[in-house]
């Protein structure tokens, strides 16, 4: 009974606030009148979305899968690599100024130069912003987790004689799994992030990105808020999806103390 009670709170304090929140917005623009170009009111935005539901489901699709392929990729390739980093310390010494070096590069520069190694018309290079923007937070989370098992566990198994896979089950896989899911949380709204920006500088036509910047130079204000509206819809579901698998992984692998 309490633990629903406290899922009720939990759930119902957000949503009161958001609707103060718009409320609030609301009232600001009707009494300053202020003009759309500046910011349209929320009235006007959820009607734009309402009347342009089947354009935004459109846009959020083709984002949201450059989006969940970016993250994959990138997810994949930074748990390997850090697992490697984490077994071969010459690896991880080798690599630190190259990762240093990915994480500063801009997107905005990035894009371009993608779009035309892989052409404007694939998707490939909206998706590989994404992998590059994910793998970062995903590397530097998983190597730190999994350095963090303590030696008192490691020399115990080790003295019972256990394997290399009975170690990692037990105690490595458990002990880096909150810090994984850390960087796959802040990785999972990269994504999204990264790939709608992609798409504001070439590539196909297609994405909440370029419909954003298509309304934006028609002077529909309110019909860019609304494709706006679907991008946040867009990384709120990705951020839902990878905390529920997040909760139901560490309801398997508990660490040990």
């Amino acid at each position: 009974m309490r633990s629903s009670a406290g899922t009720a709170r939990t759930i119902l304090a957000p949503v009161l606030l958001g609707i103060a929140l718009l409320a609030v917005w609301q009232l600001v623009i009707v009494a300053f009148d202020v003009k759309p170009f500046i910011v349209p009111g929320p009235v006007a935005i959820g009607g734009e979305f309402g009347k342009n539901i089947s354009t935004v489901l459109a846009g959020a699709a083709v984002t949201g899968w450059n989006a969940l392929v970016g993250l994959v990729v990138g997810a994949v390739v930074g748990i390997l690599f850090a697992v490697l980093a984490a077994l071969v310390r010459v690896v991880d010494e080798l690599s630190a100024a190259v990762v240093s070096a990915v994480a500063v590069v801009p997107i905005v520069a990035l894009a371009p130069v993608l779009y035309s190694m892989f052409g404007a018309g694939a998707e490939t290079a909206r998706q590989l912003v994404a992998a590059i923007a994910v793998f970062i937070p995903v590397y530097i989370n998983t190597l730190r987790g999994l350095r963090q098992v303590r030696p008192v566990h490691r020399d115990l198994l080790h003295v019972y004689a256990a394997s290399a896979w009975q170690t990692s089950r037990t105690v490595t896989i458990p002990g880096a799994l909150p810090f994984i899911f850390t960087g796959l949380r802040i990785a999972s709204s990269l994504a999204v992030i990264s790939a709608l920006i992609a798409e504001y500088f070439g590539g196909p036509v297609g994405g909440l990105g370029k419909s954003i910047t298509t309304a934006a130079s028609g002077s529909n204000y309110s019909l860019a808020w609304a494709y706006v509206l679907g991008a946040i819809i867009v990384g709120l579901v990705f951020y839902s999806v990878t905390l529920g698998i997040e909760r139901i992984a560490t309801r398997h692998y508990k660490p040990a103390t």
